[in-house]
């Protein structure tokens, strides 16, 4: 991994062009995106690129100094092994600056067939350990892991003090319950697979339903929350649903915050992370400017001045302006998670 306190990349996610030469133009080092087909976990109407838009973002990333990562991160349904084949061929073929793999098989396809294309390992794989990790490098030749968003930050610091695999951790976005890619809530409602339909709660299951005084949320006929007329109404997820357990209701699971690291910042360059990912290729490009905007600032103010560092308040009021039920939180990087 990177040395202590230097300056990590900022990985933005595009889920078409204008997103993506917004995430460029806001001071993304990276934009990462995926192929319109079931190759990627974020597989769904209206996202992702064709061949020549993919073509067209890689030469638009590369006249401004910026790279691009493709997402190839579900794994191949039997019978179609050449679509995710095909899509990890055309991102080589594009000019990509890595692939994003989970499935063993495509790493091992890519590294037969790509040696020299970078291989970094999705956050779908799971990846939590040292143990896992060091197979990884060992059999696929990984570059960098994406980690879950269920370690702390002692628990990465620890991990990268062990591995030569690069680091990278999500910063800002939604929050996961679970070691992703190991998700059954949703697909046990709504009989789709997060990862292979490109969503935890597809559109065609979500139900807001107005009643007299509340705005009833159902996922594929399942009421999991009940809003307040006037009270901010999330996407609904399963695990961020308010339930009836031990006499008790509430969010059982998880509450519907959005992560937002700004105030963590120096202790996560100290740690020598290499890489800080935005979540969101679903997201509008307004989405994908503010947010990347305010961490472009944030991440340059830290690594000029760590210890002068300090959370601008602007910066908070964007964030939260585009946050999930507009709020915040560490997660598990700050050992707050339940």
């Amino acid at each position: 991994m990177s040395s202590p306190f230097s300056k990590p990349e900022l990985v933005c996610p595009a889920g078409n062009l204008p997103s993506l030469k917004a995430a460029v133009d806001a001071g993304g080092d990276v934009v990462y995106l995926g192929f319109r087909n079931a190759s990627n976990a974020r597989n769904f109407e209206g996202l992702n690129f064709s061949a020549t838009e993919a073509q067209e973002g890689i030469d638009y990333a590369h006249q401004y100094g910026a790279r691009v990562y493709i997402a190839v991160n579900t794994s191949p349904r039997p019978g179609q092994e050449k679509t995710w084949t095909s899509s990890v061929d055309l991102a080589a073929e594009l000019g990509a600056d890595a692939v994003i793999l989970a499935d063993m098989a495509l790493l091992d396809y890519a590294k037969r067939h790509y040696p020299s294309l970078r291989r970094h390992l999705s956050v779908q794989a799971s990846a939590c350990n040292y143990e896992s990790l060091e197979f990884y490098r060992r059999e696929f030749g990984i570059d960098r892991a994406v980690l879950p968003r269920v370690l702390t930050l002692d628990d990465i610091r620890a991990l990268g003090d062990r591995t030569s695999v690069e680091i990278e951790i999500f910063v800002s976005g939604g929050l996961c319950v679970m070691a992703e890619g190991r998700c059954w809530l949703s697909s046990f409602v709504t009989g789709d697979s997060p990862n292979m339909q490109g969503v935890c709660s597809p559109a065609h299951a979500v139900r807001f339903e107005e009643q007299q005084d509340t705005l009833d949320v159902r996922l594929d006929g399942v009421l999991i929350n009940r809003f307040a007329p006037n009270e901010a109404a999330a996407y609904p997820t399963l695990c961020k649903g308010c339930f009836e357990a031990e006499g008790k209701q509430g969010h059982v699971m998880e509450e519907p915050y959005s992560l937002n690291v700004l105030e963590m910042l120096p202790a996560i360059m100290h740690a020598g992370i290499s890489a800080l990912k935005i979540e969101g290729r679903q997201r509008t490009k307004h989405y994908v400017k503010e947010v990347v905007s305010v961490m472009r600032a944030a991440v340059d103010a830290c690594a000029a001045d760590p210890q002068s560092y300090r959370t601008q308040t602007t910066w908070v009021e964007r964030m939260n302006a585009v946050s999930e039920g507009g709020a915040r939180t560490a997660g598990a990087y700050a050992d707050e998670w339940r």
